[in-house]
């Protein structure tokens, strides 16, 4: 059964789920759907077209489905889909799409983001990240499962960041950074391999993979393209084609300044 305070604000043709929890002056909007066990803390707002999957909760005064900060959005309606056991922290803000591309902003499941945070339109974020206080996402940017960014950092519109990678906190983020990597600065550059988050993941084979293919690309005198054929030549490991892959596909490129062993 919902438990929705009498100061709470739900508009006609919301949609709530079984066991929801809706705080005092909580407002939530008339095409909005909370799914079963959603928490909606006092004075949060859930706006737009806007789905929120089981079990996610949203803290006090974070503004959901608002839409995008676009000097080019004229009214269109697009959709943002959060997945389940969602968490999001005070104040954080999580914009509607534009219509440049599939009008939808994507935020899976199991993703921590934490207070003041901004997702800005059209973002695509995996599961099992965290946003560290006032990470900042702009337009369309995309971020792999198991990433975690440091607080204060901005990353730029269009990035995108790969699965399992660590960015520093206070860093600026213009460029792709692949996965299974190591990011921080300002401007942030790639510094070696997440070993801390993959050993928490991956078996010992994989990390031993990852850190050759790592050295061969960016601590060799061969060009990056050259390594990585290479390596794609000798080697079947998954998760290894799956950072050259990431390098090749690069639309910003990558941040690097070559090292020597």
């Amino acid at each position: 059964m919902a438990k929705i305070s009498n100061l709470a604000v739900i508009e006609d043709g919301a949609i709530i789920g079984e066991n929801v929890e809706i705080g005092a002056f909580a407002v939530i909007g008339s095409e909005v759907e909370l799914d079963d066990g959603v928490k909606v803390y006092e004075g949060a707002q859930v706006k737009g077209k806007t789905t929120v999957g089981k079990n996610s909760q949203i803290h006090s005064y974070a503004v959901v489905g608002n839409i995008p900060q676009d000097v080019s959005y004229k009214g269109e309606i697009g959709e943002l889909i959060i997945g389940e056991n969602n968490i999001i922290r005070e104040f954080a803000t999580i914009n509607l799409p534009t219509l440049k591309q599939d009008k939808k902003t994507i935020i899976g499941d199991n993703n921590y983001i934490m207070a003041y945070c901004h997702i800005a339109h059209d973002c695509v974020l995996g599961n099992n990240i965290i946003l560290a206080n006032n990470a900042t996402l702009a337009g369309h940017v995309e971020i792999g499962d198991f990433t975690v960014v440091g607080g204060l950092t901005p990353i730029h519109q269009f990035v995108k960041i790969g699965e399992s990678v660590m960015v520093g906190g206070a860093s600026a983020v213009s460029q792709d950074i692949p996965p299974y990597c190591l990011a921080e600065g300002n401007r942030a550059k790639v510094k070696g391999l997440n070993l801390v988050g993959l050993r928490r993941r991956f078996d010992r084979s994989d990390v031993d993979a990852l850190r050759s293919a790592y050295n061969k690309i960016f601590r060799s005198n061969r060009s990056v393209k050259e390594s990585i054929n290479e390596i794609l030549s000798e080697s079947e490991n998954e998760k290894v084609k799956n950072l050259c892959d990431f390098i090749l596909n690069t639309k910003r490129g990558i941040p690097f300044e070559r090292e020597k062993r």
